[in-house]
């Protein structure tokens, strides 16, 4: 009878079931925080990169010839690319010079290497995003 009224204390008890959740949801938990972190980490840099981008093409404004935008722009983000989060100086690259599509407009591509952010060093098993971010920015000559 001792073992009967064992069995079924077994059956009834929940004592372990937090546990046994716990472990079964932990993964799935620490897998969507890892892979939020790595695309947030992304996605700022995308985001540091559109804004130099758009940056300096304002300031590449003030120029009255092509060859004086290109160096307002170049210089701008030569200046001020490392103040910009998540971007470092050496990791970006520039092309600025007139729209071959629009003969008023002025266009500052910029291209970032990304593969030194850390979100490559957390493991995550997500499908990664691209290792190189582009963005452009484009203005009218003379701000008008």
């Amino acid at each position: 009878m001792a073992v009967v009224g064992e069995k079924r204390h077994f059956r009834t008890c929940a004592r372990g079931a937090s546990a046994v959740e716990f472990a079964l949801i932990l993964p799935v938990f620490l897998f969507l925080v890892m892979g939020s972190l790595a695309y947030g980490l992304y996605l700022a840099a995308s985001h540091s990169l559109q804004q130099l981008a758009a940056d300096a093409a304002r300031a590449s404004v003030a120029g009255l010839s092509d060859a004086e935008r290109i160096n307002l722009a170049t210089g701008f983000i030569d200046r001020n690319a490392a103040v910009y989060p998540l971007l470092g100086l050496g990791a970006v690259g520039v092309e600025a010079g007139p729209s071959a599509s629009e003969a008023n407009q002025f266009l500052v591509t910029l291209t970032y290497d990304a593969s030194a952010l850390p979100i490559w060093n957390l493991g995550v098993p997500l499908p990664g995003p691209g290792k190189a971010i582009r963005h452009r920015a484009t203005i009218r000559n003379g701000g008008a």
